[in-house]
């Protein structure tokens, strides 16, 4: 049997393709320590600073922020302007790069990778052994990340496009209702829904420890523990009743048992209750998911360092995925016991999944 022999031009042209992303992966680190230097958010307020300009501001010092300069500005993140040797960052990339608290923002994605690189070993071990990771197991950077990048999404549109777009949802909210989250994290987006809707009572649940103790920190940082509280209790061991909603943000393709949360959840709902998915976007079909979503690459490398391993460290481990589509979540919704199922909203990274008992 004979190999053909590889066509060179492509070898080349894959060569270049390869070395891209591994400049990507490097500048991924240079990112966190750009955010964490402070060196976006003084280039965002300084102008064109020369590498000794930008150490003074930041509190740095002028040997490493020149190569990080220079890295910054061979990608393209910061322009160059060789005549007075200043660097500047366009407020293009500073909403992107600058504050989380701007509706562009994606810096908070960055420490996200950083994580991944310190659990390969890890990783590795569970793909020959095929067991699970716990998401307590994860680098701590990873709680980090997820509370930072996912806050953006649910800053621009829960309370603006999804909520909304739920049957009755925002009606029963600001009357008064009870709302239950599972899987609940920090508590980013019932953190937002107690601020918008104070005669609602919220509740999230996380089997995760410290995110329940950061989850409430934040709540009486921005004042709502009179009406926001997080326990720690898994997906199927809440004992909530007669809940008007119960919401699972980016949680419900992490779970061992989806179907055996949902149909908890069910029993949790009053009569007219409704449950509630933000699920990341994604076709029923890969060759649709790779053609059309736009973080599918991101989204699949986070499935299988920490959705999938966590889906599979716990009972029963469906493993969903992180880009299951929604078709797989209408299935495990109709077999715990859904007699309504349907896509709510969606932006460019989230679909909201509506269902009622």
């Amino acid at each position: 049997m004979t190999t053909a022999a590889p066509d060179m031009e492509k070898v080349g042209a894959f060569a270049q393709q390869v070395g891209a992303v591994l400049a990507g992966g490097a500048t991924t680190a240079m990112m966190v320590v750009g955010d964490r230097a402070g060196l976006y958010a003084a280039m965002a307020a300084g102008g064109p600073l020369t590498p000794a300009q930008l150490a003074r501001e930041a509190g740095a010092a002028e040997p490493y922020v020149r190569e990080w300069l220079s890295q910054q500005a061979a990608v393209g993140f910061v322009t160059f302007d060789p005549i007075d040797g200043t660097f500047t960052l366009p407020p293009e990339h500073a909403a992107v790069l600058a504050s989380d608290d701007s509706p562009a923002a994606m810096i908070g994605a960055a420490p996200l990778i950083s994580g991944m690189h310190r659990r390969t070993d890890q990783l590795v071990e569970v793909f020959r052994s095929g067991a699970g990771i716990p998401w307590a197991d994860q680098d701590p950077a990873t709680f980090e990340s997820t509370e930072r990048f996912f806050r953006v999404g649910y800053r621009n549109s829960l309370l603006s496009e999804w909520i909304p777009a739920l049957d009755g949802v925002h009606e029963k909210l600001q009357a008064g209702a009870t709302v239950v989250d599972v899987g609940c994290g920090h508590g980013a987006p019932l953190l937002l829904m107690a601020e918008a809707y104070p005669n609602s009572q919220f509740v999230g649940y996380d089997v995760h420890r410290p995110s329940v103790e950061t989850a409430t920190k934040r709540a009486a940082e921005a004042g709502v523990s009179n009406r926001v509280r997080f326990e720690v209790n898994f997906c199927q061991g809440y004992p909530d009743t007669g809940v008007d909603v119960v919401t699972f943000f980016d949680a419900f393709h992490d779970l061992g048992d989806p179907v055996g949360a949902a149909s908890h959840a069910r029993r949790s709902l009053a009569p007219d209750g409704t449950l509630v998915l933000v699920e990341p976007l994604a076709a029923d079909d890969l060759a649709t998911t790779l053609a059309t979503a736009p973080m599918a690459a991101l989204g699949f490398a986070a499935s299988t360092f920490f959705c999938t391993p966590n889906s599979l460290s716990q009972p029963v481990g469906l493993a969903l995925g992180a880009q299951a589509g929604e078709a797989r979540l209408r299935d495990a919704l109709t077999e715990a016991g859904y007699s309504s199922v349907r896509r709510a909203a969606e932006n460019d990274f989230n679909m909201v999944v509506e269902a009622k008992p």
